[in-house]
């Protein structure tokens, strides 16, 4: 948690001294069971919280299946906002909004003996100063067939999290641009489990686009050079990975 507040406190200082205001995302977790919970959380996801979150000026919402990785199935969203206050009083608003209420009404008031999902966790996060805002995919505009990887790197410290959020600022990000990747976000980790830690999210068209492209990441001779660096090659500084595949649902606007 310290890592946390530290991080909050430079927020401000760090978006003035950029000059480029920093977008917050929170990751949010639908955990579900197999069944009647899939289609109504999908309902109200649809037709009731993206319309609503849209209207506070949260936007634009990523909505996805997880199709690897553990827990499934879950609801994966992804709330990007400029204002801070904004997406962490989202939920206090919308028991306020009525067109909500009435759309989300089925979910809302799901028995206990038949939930609408099993538990739902997030994590607020901060756009990194050098890719400040969500970057959306052209497939997204065209509707086209793409899937999403979410990735989180866990570092054994402070320091080791500050030096790895500095090699993409140093030269990775033109590494994932020469190899053809869709960037889509870069942040730090505010709040959430397993700090300090970092979370970006890639784009491809498919598994097979997926593995070429990281295939010509790994082969880049800056990523070799910018890897065995003195700074960054000392020891490790990430000592885990979290890496999910993620397909986006119909109403999705990433």
């Amino acid at each position: 948690m310290a890592t946390s507040v530290l991080a909050l406190a430079n927020q401000s200082q760090a978006q003035s001294s950029a000059g480029r205001p920093r977008e917050y995302y929170e990751i949010r977790r639908y955990h579900l069971q197999t069944g009647p919970q899939v289609k109504l959380t999908e309902d109200y996801l649809a037709n009731a919280l993206i319309p609503a979150l849209n209207r506070m000026g949260i936007a634009p919402v990523g909505a996805f299946h997880l199709d690897i990785g553990p827990d499934t199935p879950t609801l994966y969203l992804l709330l990007p906002c400029a204002k801070l206050d904004t997406l962490v009083s989202a939920e206090l608003q919308l028991a306020h909004d009525e067109q909500f209420q009435k759309a989300a009404a089925a979910f809302w008031s799901a028995p206990a003996t038949a939930p609408a999902f099993q538990r739902i966790d997030s994590s607020l996060h901060v756009a990194f100063e050098g890719w400040p805002k969500l970057t959306l995919p052209a497939a997204t505009a065209e509707h086209g067939k793409r899937i999403f990887q979410l990735r989180t790197y866990e570092s054994p410290s402070s320091q080791a999290h500050v030096r790895k959020v500095e090699m993409f600022h140093h030269g990775e990000f033109d590494i994932f641009q020469r190899a053809g990747f869709s960037q889509i976000f870069y942040s730090d980790t505010l709040i959430g489990p397993r700090m300090p830690n970092l979370t970006y999210m890639l784009g491809f068209a498919d598994l097979t686009d997926l593995n070429a492209k990281w295939d010509k990441f790994r082969a880049d001779p800056e990523w070799i050079k910018l890897k065995s660096s003195p700074r960054y090659g000392y020891e490790e500084i990430v000592s885990n990975i979290s890496n999910l595949i993620l397909s986006p649902t119909a109403y999705s606007q990433v």
